[in-house]
Parts: structure tokens; sequence; C-alpha cells
């Protein structure tokens, strides 16, 4: 039967947060025939099978659970997802978000049958007044103009721009390709204000922002393909603070090794300057508290490293010019 709306989530292993987001979608004020749920598994997960089964049992919602037969990122998930969809509208959104109970609505009252249209919405991380850093990131989901936590596309514009490049194997950056897509292909996305989806910050283990650093090489990957629109909306420059940090530590040992102790003590000087203004700049709105700041001294001395190794990996992986 056809659908008005079928909403996509992507998921792997986390039922707990899945269950929360499913639960916000049965309080949707949206008529329950005129809408699916579509839950793809990035990979077999029976705990999650059971948990959507066992919603269908229900009757709450008209929901359904595909597995990919093996791991390939949410991207892939994402496009399994709305290529067996039944609406002419499909939405995307996370296991870890609760859509507001109007989120539907606003999405379908904006729509006016145009045949090739995005929507993107208002995402809402609530957070402490003085964050960690990690809270301070994620919050900036806010401030974002099209990410697959709240966005919706006609079929036909998923079909003109291909949807998700599967090549993105993490969640990061995918959701930007497909921004630049639909805007190569002239198709227009509306920024809803009222279709709202809460995101909670999940609780992150010390060091998360080190295993962060990963995502930098898919950053090339995404430069590669929109140079031009990735330098205006994404990153105007290269991090030159990090590449003068690791060149710097570089300049000291080097200096040590040639018994040159005036280029080790003026290369030590610049890493301390930079690294000080790193500190400083993480800290700026987040939270004081000592364990925070020692983790923030700690972490600041080595993502440079970990950033620059993984940008030059991209670039090297992606055959293109990159800093």
């Amino acid at each position: 039967m056809e659908k008005k709306i079928s909403v996509v989530i992507p998921t792997y292993r986390r039922p707990q947060l899945l269950m929360e987001c499913i639960a916000a979608l049965a309080r949707q004020e949206f008529k329950r025939d005129d809408f699916e749920v579509i839950v793809v598994s990035d990979g077999p997960d029976n705990v999650t099978k059971k948990m959507v089964v066992s919603w269908k049992h229900t009757g709450l919602l008209d929901i359904r659970y595909i597995p990919l037969p093996v791991k390939k990122g949410p991207a892939a998930a994402r496009n399994a997802g709305w290529k067996a969809a039944l609406g002419c509208i499909i939405a995307f959104t996370d296991d870890d978000t609760m859509p507001d109970k109007g989120w539907l609505c606003n999405i379908w009252e904006s729509y006016a049958s145009q045949p090739y249209v995005a929507f993107t919405g208002r995402v809402m991380v609530p957070a402490p007044e003085k964050p960690t850093d990690y809270e301070w990131n994620t919050a900036q989901l806010e401030k974002a103009e099209f990410i697959t936590a709240n966005c919706a596309c006609t079929r036909l514009a998923l079909e003109k721009t291909g949807g998700f490049d599967e090549r993105f194997e993490i969640a990061w950056r995918e959701d930007s390709d497909l921004e630049f897509k639909l805007l190569q292909h002239n198709i227009p996305i509306i920024h809803l204000q009222h279709a709202l989806v809460v995101h909670p910050v999940r609780k992150a283990d010390w060091g998360v922002s080190l295993k962060e650093q990963r995502k930098s090489m898919f950053n090339a990957l995404l430069y590669k393909k929109y140079p031009q629109l990735y330098r205006r909306k994404i990153q105007q420059q290269p991090p030159w603070n990090y590449y003068g940090m690791v060149l710097a530590l570089m300049a000291v040992i080097a200096g040590l090794l040639l018994q040159a102790s005036w280029l080790s003590v003026t290369a030590l000087v610049v890493w301390m300057i930079l690294l000080t203004a790193f500190i400083k700049k993480r800290l700026t709105y987040t939270t004081h508290a000592w364990p925070h700041v020692m983790e923030m001294v700690v972490t600041s001395m080595l993502i440079p490293f970990l950033s620059v190794y993984w940008t030059l990996y991209g670039a090297f992986r992606y055959k293109v010019l990159f800093l």
C-alpha cells in the first residue's frame, strides 16, 4: 500500500536508543496508515530484529526491519531503506534521536506535490550550561544546514541524485555529500523550523576526540567531489595550526639530532604557543572541571598528529591534493 511518508532509520546494535526513537515515532500526530517506519540494520542484528517485530505486533506502527548482509555503513543502510520504501517522501533520522510529535505533519504540510524537493528540519541538542568538549561539539548539530538526523527528500530527488555515496563508510560527511548533490542538481532544499528532532548527547568515553579524528579521511573524499562547495560551506582553509604543531615537534627532534639547540628551543616555543592556543579554544565554551581540563591538555597534544595522519591518508586513498 502506498504511503505518504517513509521514515528510514539506520542502526546497528543499539536497541535501547532505537527503542526511544521508535516510541517517539509512535506518538506522531500524523495518521498511522499514512506513514511507515523502515529500520535498516547495518549488518545482521537479532536483538534489533526482535525489537522491531515486537513493535509491529503492537499495531501502533507500520514498521519493517531490513538487515544488510554485511556492515557497510549508514550511507548504504539509508540507500537500502529508501529503495525499499513505499512513500513518495522519504524522511531520514538517526537511531539516537527523538522526533517531535509534529515532525511528520510539518514535513507533509510543507510538501506541495513538487516532484523534486528536499526538506531539512531543526535539531535540538540538550546540553548543560558548561558542557564537555564532546557535548559542545555535538551541540553544533543545531547549527547544521542539512543533516541526516532530520531531513527528507522526494523519491524522485533521491533517484535523480543517486542517494547516498556508500564510500562514506561511517557517519561523517555523507549528509553533506547528499546536500551538495541536491544543490548541483538544482533541487530546492526547504528549511522547516518547526519540524523538530531532539538529539540527546550520548555518554562518551575518555579521549573520544582521539577516535573522532579518523573521520578526517572522509573530508578528503568530499573535497575531491566538491572542492568549491567544501571550502565555502565546510572548511575555508586547511587547519594550519595542526600542521604547525606537527612541524614544530618534528623541528624539535631534528634540532636534537643535529645538536642544534637553537632550533629545538625555537621550535619548542612555537609548539607550546600553538598548543596553548588550541587548549584555550577548546575550553572557551566548555567546563573547566579538572578532569576535563586534563583531558583537553592530553588530547590536544595528540589530535594534530592523528588529524594530519588521517587527512593525508584520505588524500592518498582518494587520490586528491588535500590538506
